[in-house]
């Protein structure tokens, strides 16, 4: 997975405790020290995918398009990171110096079962999991997140 993912999940948190305002991409960059061009490259993707809104204008930016609760992190991921299936069997085990029959070759490949089983597994507890979690989480740890959030944020509205 690429880094665009964390970002992207990065931002959303922020987003929904900074919600309804609009946040410039830059200062969700800025906030985290990220390159303020690629984290919009995938704010963009969050936008195609319906996850955050785009809104033009001198208080724009990007907020929520969803209430937290409404949005996964397998959202997010498949927004960010495509549909593609992470493994990808290209039936090696039908080269080489030990081939056999095709005969041999009629149930699917062990591996390939496997990997899929464990993606799908993977894939079904991201889409049990929602942003709004996610910031439930952060404020058990550290209650404080949310208003130290808004404070930050704030400083350039002021």
């Amino acid at each position: 997975m690429s880094e665009g993912v964390e970002w992207g999940l990065h931002s959303c948190v922020l987003l929904g405790w900074l919600s309804p305002e609009a946040v410039a991409g830059r200062r969700l960059a800025e906030y985290h020290e990220l390159p303020p061009a690629y984290l919009n490259k995938q704010l963009q993707a969050l936008v195609r995918a319906g996850i955050v809104t785009s809104v033009s204008g001198p208080k724009g930016g990007f907020q929520l398009a969803r209430r937290p609760d409404r949005i996964t992190l397998l959202d997010v991921v498949v927004a960010i990171e495509g549909t593609e299936k992470a493994f990808r069997c290209t039936e090696i085990r039908q080269q080489g110096r030990n081939v056999l029959s095709p005969e041999h070759y009629r149930q699917p490949c062990s591996i390939a079962v496997a990997m899929r089983k464990a993606e799908l597994a993977w894939r079904r507890e991201l889409a049990a999991q929602t942003v709004a979690e996610m910031m439930a989480s952060v404020q058990r740890h550290s209650p404080d997140t949310p208003e130290r959030v808004r404070r930050w944020f704030d400083t350039e509205r002021s």
